[in-house]
């Protein structure tokens, strides 16, 4: 029988595909990076085309990588970028304008007339979510507005609406398949989550045609079969959750109270709260966890929007760095008598601020700030935002208790200094998996076990292994000393210019 499991983690940055054995282990990986498109300040589109090879090419790779067929891939679970907005032609598959991106702001003087309106509330009552571009929503709005036609042709039925998992899944079955998973659906403004249901109301006001969307499944779901001419085999698709979600159920974070961070282009940490839906009253984000078996758990969740996209700029943008791995050993060096701070509002501030106005700033400069300070700066702009985003779950949510272990992943994990910097920004534990992919990991378990052959929820939780725990270590008053800094910093950043 075949016992592999492919995971699709189709990213921000890059595509990548992950085979993992039986164990569980990590047997073939392909990875692609793809074109980003800055059209204005603010925007930020990619090319769905070039998603949907570099997804092909990197599902060919990873399965030679691991010396198998795909006649021995028992199933295909999905995970990525959420909020990313693609609308094709039903007849074609041909996407009528570039993907837009979940860090786009093109929308910001929408969202703002909505919420001069009196809209927000009606949102975020049905939603859990803010009126901010961040979300698909509006995204959608703007295409049906400035492409010609579209609107017309979206109430005929001509065209699709799909987050990048709808989307991929379109192109992999042939068209057979036109399908969503409730993680994703909650994430586009359009979705009422305590009514697992598309919201005619909230359609109503986006002027948006439900003929365009696709059906809401379970996590764990039968979501179509691939053609087979693509890989040389059919194959199962049976699991499909955003990255964020993908990641909280990677590191079996199943039990409420359970706190997750993920440090990839941004940052998402998620706070497992149960089958209650929490309102926050601290501007995070009510959510969907994961929806299995029928059964929905919910989350609270924090999004900043650039954490390793800051250390992207420092080697990209000013050239201070050739390779990302270089940052914590500089943070390292740094003179600890200069008080440099980033606030990383490059596409504005997510939680809890929400300022789509918010720009970059960088506070503290001095004739002897050099890549070693800028590298600090940009390092801990992402532990003082995770202590942000922590402080405002405990608020709205008392059950979380005072006694918080973060478990992590994502790339800058990898940085010894980050994390224990992190936990001493914190005053919390950190505790680092032995499997880093969890956001892969997480899609491969939905896939893997509705097939059959991984574990069940318990047995793939009691499995869940920490390779190292950051305690804190630094001194109450230095670290006091640096929040008061940090909340200055972002203060002076707050509507913009």
């Amino acid at each position: 029988m075949a016992g592999y499991v492919l995971a699709i983690d189709q990213g921000t940055t890059s595509s990548r595909a992950i085979v993992f054995d039986e164990s569980m282990k990590i047997a073939g990986v392909g990875q692609k990076e793809f074109t980003q498109i800055f059209p204005k300040s603010g925007w930020v589109e990619h090319d769905p085309e070039e998603i949907w090879g570099s997804v092909v090419l990197t599902i060919r790779q990873a399965i030679r990588k691991a010396g198998i067929r795909a006649a021995d891939i028992a199933a295909i679970g999905i995970t990525n970028q959420r909020e990313t907005v693609v609308v094709w032609e039903r007849e074609t598959g041909q996407a009528i304008h570039n993907a837009i991106v979940w860090q786009d702001r093109r929308t910001a003087s929408l969202c703002e007339e909505m919420k001069a309106d009196g809209l927000e509330e009606v949102f975020t009552a049905k939603t859990g979510l803010l009126l901010d571009p961040y979300f698909s929503g509006t995204k959608l709005s703007w295409l049906l507005s400035n492409v010609e036609g579209a609107r017309a042709r979206a109430a005929n039925g001509e065209l699709c609406f799909g987050t990048i998992d709808t989307y991929l899944i379109w192109r992999l079955t042939g068209g057979k398949s036109f399908v969503t998973d409730a993680t994703n659906a909650s994430r586009t403004l359009l979705y009422n989550i305590a009514e697992n249901a598309w919201d005619e109301e909230l359609l109503r006001i986006l002027d948006i045609p439900p003929a365009m969307l696709p059906e809401v499944k379970d996590c764990a779901d039968d979501f179509g079969v691939t053609e087979a001419r693509l890989f040389g085999a059919a194959i199962p698709i049976l699991g499909v959750a955003g990255d964020q979600q993908a990641a909280t159920i990677g590191q079996a974070c199943f039990t409420p109270g359970m706190i997750k961070s993920t440090y990839g282009t941004g940052c998402f940490a998620v706070l497992n709260t149960g089958t209650e839906i929490v309102p926050s009253q601290n501007r995070l984000l009510t959510t969907i966890a994961y929806r299995l078996n029928g059964r929905t758990t919910y989350a609270l969740e924090g999004s900043i929007f650039i954490a390793g996209a800051a250390v992207q700029w420092l080697r990209d943008g000013l050239g201070i760095i050739r390779r990302a791995e270089q940052t914590g050993t500089l943070a390292e060096s740094a003179d600890p008598e200069q008080n440099v701070y980033l606030v990383p509002a490059f596409t504005g501030l997510g939680a809890p601020h929400w300022d789509a106005e918010a720009r970059g700033a960088i506070f503290g400069l001095t004739r002897n700030t050099g890549p070693a300070e800028l590298s600090r700066a940009a390092l801990e702009a992402v532990c003082y935002q995770t202590r942000d985003l922590l402080d405002a779950m405990h608020k709205d949510w008392k059950k979380a208790g005072s006694e918080t272990v973060l478990r992590v992943d994502g790339g800058m994990v990898a940085s010894d200094w980050t994390m224990q910097r992190l936990a001493d920004i914190l005053d919390a534990p950190v505790d680092r998996p032995t499997i880093l992919e969890t956001t892969a990991l997480g899609a491969a378990w939905l896939a893997g076990s509705k097939a059959g052959v991984w574990p069940d929820q318990a047995e793939f939780a009691r499995r869940w292994a920490c390779e190292r725990r950051f305690e804190p270590q630094m001194e109450e008053s230095v670290r006091a000393a640096k929040i008061e800094g940090w909340n200055n910093a972002v203060r002076r950043t707050l509507g913009g210019l």
